[in-house]
């Protein structure tokens, strides 16, 4: 390209670099320098430019590839000229999927890694002689081209012109006037750096580069930015962090888990993430006198508002499955069952009084396993919007994961990888979510609705209009979870902090008059009690743990969860590793107990009795002005912390219950003509009209049936409805075995949704 001079391309390439003698005082106008210099050539009639860093060296410091390439594509935006011309970008920077994301996504058409095609060069040549460098980089180039295509999917983007300047990213931790004059555009809720501040670690990058004795200038970094390494990147979930819990809840040892919970806390505190950098406003801070601890409300309640991450039945063994259920059945707690369907012998309890069932029903996008049986064995059902670890993708389980028993619960083909697909089919708007919710409450009355949504700017109205749709319930879910079925690119690069998404939701709600009505849960990297009293300071009601009640469970964190070779019988259907899982549910139950007594030990210190007294009390958190680092000095969380005042007779934590508008369903007049049927088996021919505003026909007497019966039902033709007119959305939704639905006239949308064995018969 940059060769290229006829008469229709004419290229010309940008110098991105700048003296190192100026220090990181000679970015700014270097960055000004290159958006002059790109607005000049594009007047002088060149159509295409290159932005290189390739001159980087010992005298030379690279501007940041992306501010440069997002510098200039504004700049010519506000110019008028951006349409004239293209961009590349020949930089070393770019290697992994999510950095050639960015500079698309801020304007770059095409994209030279040199460095990364240099060092697969040398790389090829130690590892195997007969590997041809074009080989390699064909490899290389595959393989990006399959993220950057994921990544495009899952946004909905059929062609990378489309994702060319699209900037559909959140910025965490950079200030405004920073982001107003080169990322013009991007949400940010945490203000933080500037350009002084990276330029100050484009200097020291360099300077550990090129500086100091000859050892350093060749000695690589360890890396360990997906799997821990010793001396390597930082990572919460530690050896030692999982020795100290696992013999805490082993020994059932408070100092075993104390000393979890500092090193966890400390960690946090080392800008492992957010919520680290907060300070918590203890009574003594706000004129209150702290309480004795015996004063605040018992552990064994703070544990019902805990809940267990949706990891399927699949996923993770039954071993495992049903240890998390029996521990959360037991404390009056929620399991939750992921999007795998659940075996039906765990719906009865057992001699002892454990109940192997999972409280929550996941509904999710493959609606695997989603059967009326399943639905009515609920105390709430799900419906997974996103998943915080991997928000756009669907749900995946590798072929080798599903053998005959998965399969069946799943009612699916054994050996055949299962992938949800992104979106719900039959949601493509908050009307089509508000149909959903009324189908599913159908389906179970007696179960609270919730949609999970993932943490991301703009939730907030998200999880409004979920309330208006007359959802109980609302999880907001963090980047930070873990999951065995993400790729890493989506596990480090998409979501965002679920403190930025929980303080939205939380404002937007109570700013609508609509936080009294729905519950708002928080999970996705909840490990300790503070992390707990956060997620209440900053509006959440409830509170999801996943990763770490598996490792109390024996989890030992060897991330190969996706492989199905878990040593400890976790994540693996392997019937000879299922054999080594040795977890109880007492070991989970001692962690939450744990987690409880550190809140309870914190709201005596700030002086509140009861968890509902600390949630949306925003104004009891600050930045923790202790936290001593270059990079912390200008990070804003006053939009974090705003407390919106409720409007009269309003409260800001969940007191009202939401009105379905189910009690005067078609359903009910069926249900009671089919009493016969119902109690005795009898077949019962039942004859009515029906009209457009009869919703859900089928679905509150299929629930019925499925709860006396289970899936297998009633015989077939014992219930049979003829119907005539036009009757309304999910005619015969979750119709169950024994029931059969005949209408005379015409139905609207969503037609035998969930079909559960019954029958739908529609004439003229």
């Amino acid at each position: 390209i940059g060769e290229m001079g006829d008469n229709q391309f004419n290229t010309i390439t940008i110098d991105a670099t700048f003296s190192a003698a100026k220090g990181a005082a000679g970015m700014e106008g270097a960055v000004s320098r290159i958006c002059e210099r790109a607005e000049k050539r594009v007047r002088d009639g060149y159509n295409i430019i290159i932005l290189s860093d390739r001159l980087a060296g010992s005298e030379r410091i690279p501007i940041p590839s992306l501010l440069a390439t997002s510098a200039v594509h504004h700049h010519l935006i506000r110019k008028g000229l951006r349409t004239s011309v293209g961009i590349v970008v020949e930089t070393g920077e770019a290697r992994e999927t999510h950095q050639f994301c960015t500079l698309a996504g801020y304007g770059a058409e095409a994209i030279n890694p040199y460095l990364a095609f240099e060092t697969l060069k040398e790389a090829a040549r130690r590892i195997d002689e007969n590997m041809s460098p074009k080989k390699i980089y064909k490899r290389y180039i595959k393989a990006l081209n399959k993220g950057m295509l994921k990544v495009m999917s899952k946004m909905g983007i059929s062609t990378y012109q489309s994702y060319c300047g699209a900037q559909i990213f959140d910025a965490v931790g950079l200030n405004k006037d920073f982001i107003d004059a080169y990322f013009t555009g991007t949400g940010s809720r945490v203000g933080g750096v500037g350009l002084e501040e990276i330029a100050a670690e484009a200097t020291e990058r360099h300077r550990l580069a090129f500086g100091g004795s000859f050892v350093h200038r060749k000695m690589l970094d360890v890396g360990g930015e997906y799997a821990f390494r010793f001396r390597g990147e930082a990572h919460v979930w530690s050896p030692e962090s999982v020795a100290n819990l696992q013999h805490a809840v082993r020994g059932n040892s408070q100092e075993k888990y104390d000393e979890f919970a500092r090193v966890v806390n400390e960690q946090n505190k080392q800008l492992m993430n957010l919520r680290g950098l907060f300070r918590i406003r203890m009574a003594e801070d706000c004129g209150r006198k702290p309480i004795p601890v015996e004063e605040v409300m018992p552990a064994a309640e703070i544990v019902k508002r805990f809940a267990t991450g949706a990891m399927s039945f699949g996923s993770i063994s039954r071993e495992a499955h049903t240890t998390l259920a029996i521990a959360m059945n037991r404390m009056g707690a929620k399991s939750n069952t992921g999007e795998g369907g659940e075996e039906p012998d765990r719906f009865k309890v057992k001699k002892n009084g454990d109940l192997m069932r999972s409280a929550i029903k996941q509904v999710a996008s493959g609606r695997f396993g989603v059967t009326t049986e399943y639905l009515v064995n609920s105390d709430m059902i799900q419906i997974k919007m996103a998943q915080g670890a991997k928000p756009g993708e669907g749900g995946q389980l590798p072929g080798h994961k599903v053998n005959p028993v998965i399969a069946k619960v799943r009612h699916s083909t054994p050996g055949v990888g299962l992938i949800s697909p992104p979106p719900h089919h039959d949601i493509y708007s908050i009307e089509d979510l508000a149909q959903l919710i009324f189908d599913l409450k159908n389906a179970n009355e007696y179960a609270d609705i919730s949609v999970k949504l993932v943490s991301e700017i703009g939730v907030g109205t998200v999880a409004a209009g979920v309330s208006k749709a007359r959802a109980d319930h609302v999880t907001i879910s963090g980047f930070d979870g873990g999951t065995g079925a993400s790729p890493l690119t989506s596990i480090k690069h998409a979501g965002s902090p679920w403190e930025i998404g929980l303080a939205e939701t939380h404002q937007t709600l109570v700013m609508n008059r609509l936080r009294s009505r729905i519950a708002v849960q928080v999970d996705g990297g909840l490990r300790t009690g503070r992390d707990v009293v956060i997620g209440a300071l900053l509006g959440a009601d409830e509170f999801g743990f996943a990763t770490a009640p598996l490792i109390a469970a024996g989890c030992l964190m060897m991330r190969k969860c996706h492989l199905n070779t878990c040593p400890v019988g976790i994540a693996t259907q392997d019937p000879v590793l299922r054999k080594r899982f040795v977890g109880t549910p007492e070991h989970v139950i001692n962690y939450f107990f744990f987690v409880a007594e550190e809140v309870r030990a914190l709201m005596a210190q700030m002086g509140f009795r009861h968890i509902n007294e600390i949630i949306g009390r925003s104004d009891l958190l600050d930045k923790d002005a202790a936290i001593d680092h270059w990079k912390t000095k200008g990070l804003d969380f006053s939009g974090l912390f705003f407390k919106p005042e409720p409007a009269e007779g309003d409260s800001i934590y969940q007191t009202q219950r939401q009105d379905h508008n189910i009690a005067d369903v078609l359903d009910r007049v069926l249900i009671e003509k089919a009493r016969p049927a119902l109690e005795d088996k009898d077949p019962v021919r039942i004859n009515m009209p029906v009209g457009n505003t009869d919703r859900t026909t089928g679905a509150l007497l299929s629930g019925e049936i499925a709860r006396r019966y289970g899936y297998k039902g009633l015989p077939q033709d014992c219930i049979h409805v003829t119907l005539t007119g036009t009757a309304g959305q999910s005619f015969g939704a979750f119709a169950a075995n024994g029931l059969t639905l005949e209408l005379i006239g015409e139905a609207n949308d969503y037609v035998g949704k969930g079909l559960s064995g019954g029958r739908i018969i529609i004439r003229p």
